[in-house]
């Protein structure tokens, strides 16, 4: 299942609500502020701060 890059227009990260970019790999949204990537699984991304990863 595909993301939906529709959601980027609304999805803020929940730690800094700076607004996410997709990832390269298109599997994660990234907070440059905050340098987190929450990660995208079956199409849905996880928004919980403590499941994000440090950005690479």
């Amino acid at each position: 299942m595909a993301f939906d890059k529709e959601l980027l227009e609304i999805l803020v990260c929940p730690k800094c609500k700076q607004d996410l970019k997709l990832s390269p790999e298109e599997n994660g949204l990234d907070c440059n502020q905050c340098n987190l990537r929450y990660l995208i699984q079956d199409g849905i991304p996880i928004m919980l701060i403590d499941q994000a990863q440090p950005l690479p």
